[in-house]
């Protein structure tokens, strides 16, 4: 299975460049990992909400030109279904066994996805409808990932 990070936004802090590492390196045990950050576009602090918006569209263009025809796009979305982890490790088993396997999470910046994006998604999956830094998102979204694989193989981790 090929699972591929499509983020919006660089990290920064050294503690979650090591996490991701960290994640990788594990998840490389199940299936292959990519990770595309794309550049973030700089949102002016009192942004009206026409700028917000061509601001979504200007990083959903380069979110969409990352995605492969192949690939099942999840958008990770306040509006989305959410999962147990026991049930996202269903949904991961089950898309392989459908045979999609490049799966592609997306993440955007920090006003969310584009339209376009979100018409584009084979689903939409929201973990919380608290919001988190879209940094540690990714963190939170491979170590699920890692989580998922280790329940669906009955092996301990969840607890």
């Amino acid at each position: 299975m090929n699972i591929t990070l499509i983020t919006v936004g660089k990290l920064k802090e050294k503690y979650l460049k090591e996490a991701i590492l960290e994640y990788s390196k594990r998840l490389s045990r199940y299936c292959k990992i990519d990770i595309i950050e794309l550049q973030d576009e700089k949102t002016p602090e009192n942004a009206s909400s026409k700028e917000e918006a061509l601001i979504k569209e200007k990083e959903g263009e380069k979110i969409l030109s990352s995605i492969k025809d192949n690939m099942y796009v999840v958008a990770l979305d306040l509006n989305g279904k959410m999962l147990s982890s026991e049930e996202f490790s269903a949904f991961i088993d089950d898309l392989g066994l459908r045979g999609n396997s490049n799966i592609a999470f997306v993440i955007g910046g920090s006003l969310g996805l584009s339209k376009a994006v979100l018409n584009r998604a084979d689903y939409k999956l929201c973990f919380s409808k608290m919001t988190f830094p879209h940094q540690l998102f990714r963190v939170m979204l491979l170590e699920q990932i890692y989580r998922g694989f280790r329940i669906s193989r009955g092996e301990p981790y969840h607890k």
